[in-house]
């Protein structure tokens, strides 16, 4: 009996789900490379782009105090709200390929929302100055 216990633990391990990595991981793996670890625009990769990367620090103070959740979330999407040849974030499959949760983003509706984008938007908020 206590064989057959063994044999099905190593099993049941790889049933168990992995915890999703947190907004701060994800920010450092995937937007400090351009952003930088601080959120002002000055990662590494920054030098090299046509563009400078958005000073995520001060989202809330370009948006009359209020963090654009909606916006922002939208943005790492993909979405550029119809406007030709404004600059997209590049694809980011594992944040959008997470469980979804309900998210309100501000406009009292709850959609269904990735939860390492939600957990990223949250932790952008916490950046604001």
């Amino acid at each position: 009996m206590r064989a057959r216990f063994l044999l099905i633990l190593p099993l049941l391990a790889a049933c168990t789900p992995q915890e999703e990595p947190t907004g701060a991981e994800d920010f450092a793996a995937f937007c400090s490379g351009c952003h930088g670890a601080t959120g002002v625009g000055d990662g590494p990769m920054a030098t090299g782009l046509e563009a400078r990367p958005a000073d995520l620090t001060g989202l809330s103070a370009r948006n009359g105090g209020e963090f654009p959740k909606l916006r922002m979330m939208a943005k790492i999407w993909g979405y550029t709200g119809g406007r030709d040849g404004e600059a997209v974030m590049p694809n980011f499959g594992p944040l959008l390929d997470s469980p979804l949760v309900p998210y309100d983003s501000g406009d009292g509706r709850e959609t269904p929302t990735p939860l390492r984008l939600v957990q990223l938007a949250e932790y952008v908020e916490g950046l604001q100055e």
